[in-house]
């Protein structure tokens, strides 16, 4: 490290953020960002992304600007540094003290400023920033710049200019999504050269994947919520779908409510607050709910509906598990999303299509591969994962594949031979030969595909519609009607095989995330009651104070000094000062209970 020793940058980080070495790529990010050199960094949710501009704003003279896409998340950031002893403060149309701010950054006070990029790109901003000294641009959720990526955001990409007048100071980019196509973008947008780019991997162990064909969405999600304990997150498609569900979960007894941008700001802002200060609350919202909370000890997220592509499910999913414990992500999906999607392929500009499509077509692999769900996702981001990963779905309950393709000939042919205007019941009569007066009117008792397919094979008929659906070989018309799509002619003219999962046989499943915690430790109940006594008494959530993990070595070493206390991970010498001595005290109480 060319411009900061070594020996000083592990110190910072056992003094500030009690940690006694980094983890994965953080080394090698800081390392760049401390030599001056552009970097491009590609870390899972969970993986520590905000240390590797952090720690340098800590060991590098001046100020770092941090472009972060949103104003709760700057908030809850801010929160987390102060707790660290780290000077941050936002300049956003939601602070009363931007001139304040203003202020002590030109007077060197501030080791971070958090900033929006519509505010970063103003003449007045740039001005500001020439009167200080400034030590790093970190560029948080840089995927935004790419056009190519899931969450694509203008203003981001007037971002190149100002960074160029500031040519001596040092650009970090962070993502946790980005395919090879959006990388790329990022790259050449925020002009830093290909060998800055560090990729940590996107695989996120802790999380446990699962998807299913969905049904009644509000009593599914409710099921789920009953036997997966943790505060946790369900997104619905439509503004409608979230109060629905969140009306279902409500009847489980566990506390929860609905966020979407039909609120008005005050109560989106409270059931916001009223989460994130919560362990055990159920939040059903819209797509945007989340990516502005910097949450760690989210336990599950559930999709009730597709999600946009991949990356937006990467992403979404990441939510989840932050902390490291373990965590559930669970999608629920139905043909309709697919032929919805499709549909909305007819609005994308033409120089878009054929990504678009293949992020489609990705989606449709993974809802519908019989093999492990966290290859395929490893996969797409251009990873070489193992075959199987032992914490998913199929790995837990590897479904049989059937071989569907003279199925799906006769089910194609039969939607053909019926005018392609009629849903899958009355196609399953024709194909099944089953006594029905509205087959008998149409005249489809005499077709061809009339009682072609035995009852042994009925059970596959609904599976294999769900998974042309997915494919493209079938699509849903404007009247709910099934017809034949792109990829059906391959298919029916023997070019194209077909196979699918057979639905394992359900197994009621023990909450997994409940193993994480000692729960019931007297020890640990205690310190976790005195983590809530604390967090409430100065307004911030349970995890500011310490994450679950720092309790349970609480609980496993039960240091009985300060000085024993400060050699566990996670605890720094601004936390071991404030937080210390009310912990010591409940550990010594445990020796004479």
């Amino acid at each position: 490290m060319s411009r900061v020793a070594a020996a000083d940058v592990h110190d910072i980080l056992r003094r500030t953020f009690g940690f006694s070495g980094f983890r994965g790529q953080q080394e090698a990010v800081v390392t760049r960002v401390l030599a001056g050199l552009p970097t491009l960094a590609l870390m899972p949710t969970g993986a520590g992304k905000s240390l590797c501009y952090q720690l340098p704003a800590l060991a590098l003279d001046g100020t770092a600007i941090v472009i972060s896409p949103l104003i709760a998340l700057m908030h809850d950031q801010i929160r987390a540094a102060d707790a660290l002893g780290i000077r941050a403060a936002s300049m956003t149309s939601a602070d009363a003290d931007n001139a304040a701010t203003a202020e002590a950054l030109r007077a060197g006070e501030l080791d971070l400023l958090y900033v929006a990029p519509e505010r970063a790109t103003t003449p007045g901003f740039e001005a500001l920033l020439a009167q200080a000294r400034l030590s790093l641009f970190a560029i948080d959720e840089a995927h935004c710049v790419s056009e190519w990526g899931h969450d694509f955001r203008p203003d981001y990409r007037m971002l190149r200019p100002v960074l160029d007048r500031f040519p001596d100071i040092p650009r970090l980019a962070l993502t946790a999504t980005a395919d090879e196509v959006t990388r790329s973008d990022v790259l050449r947008q925020l002009g830093i050269p290909e060998d800055g780019l560090i990729v940590a991997g996107f695989d996120r162990p802790n999380i446990r994947y699962a998807i299913h064909p969905r049904g009644n969405a509000g009593q599914q999600v409710a099921d789920f919520v009953k036997r997966t304990s943790g505060a946790g997150i369900v997104y619905a498609t439509s503004r409608a779908a979230t109060e629905q569900i969140a009306q279902h979960i409500a009847k489980t007894g566990r506390p929860t409510s609905f966020y979407h941008a039909g609120l008005p700001p005050e109560r989106r802002s409270a059931v916001q607050a009223q989460f994130v200060g919560s362990e055990d609350m159920v939040m059903v919202a819209t797509i945007a709910f989340g990516m502005g909370i910097d949450k760690p000890d989210v336990r599950f997220v559930v999709h009730a509906g597709l999600p946009k592509s991949i990356e937006a499910y990467y992403q979404e999913t990441g939510r989840a598990g932050r902390d490291g414990d373990p965590a559930e992500a669970a999608l629920l999906w139905s043909p309709n999303d697919f032929a919805r999607a499709r549909q909305r392929l007819s609005e994308v500009e033409e120089h878009r299509l054929a990504s678009e499509r293949a992020r489609l077509d990705a989606l449709a692999g993974l809802v519908e591969t019989p093999g492990c769900r966290r290859a395929i996702l490893l996969k797409h981001f251009g990873e070489d994962p193992p075959l199987a990963c032992g914490n998913c779905d199929n790995c837990d309950n590897p479904p049989k594949v059937v071989d569907t393709t003279e199925l799906a000939r006769k089910l194609l042919s039969a939607v053909y031979r019926t005018g392609q205007s009629f849903g899958m019941g009355h196609v399953e009569k024709v194909l099944l030969g089953r006594e029905d007066d509205r087959v008998r009117q149409r005249g489809h008792d005499s077709l061809s595909v009339y009682g072609i397919v035995g009852e042994d094979e009925a059970p596959l008929l609904r599976p294999l519609m769900r998974s042309l659906t997915a494919h493209g070989m079938l699509v849903t018309t404007e009247h709910g009607g099934l017809a034949l799509g792109p990829s059906a002619r391959a298919v029916l003219k023997g070019e194209r095989p077909v196979a699918i999962a057979e639905p394992p046989a359900k197994k009621r499943r023990k909450a997994r995330t409940q193993a994480a915690n000692p729960i019931g430790d007297p020890l640990f109940d205690a310190l976790r009651a005195k983590r809530k006594e604390l967090a409430s008494e100065r307004g911030v959530p349970a995890y500011v104070i310490f994450h679950d993990s720092v309790l349970r070595d609480m609980a496993t070493h039960r240091p009985e000094t300060l000085r024993e206390l400060g050699e566990l991970q996670g605890v720094g010498a601004k936390k071991l000062e404030t937080y210390g001595a009310e912990f010591i005290a409940v550990i010594r109480e445990s020796f004479s209970a």
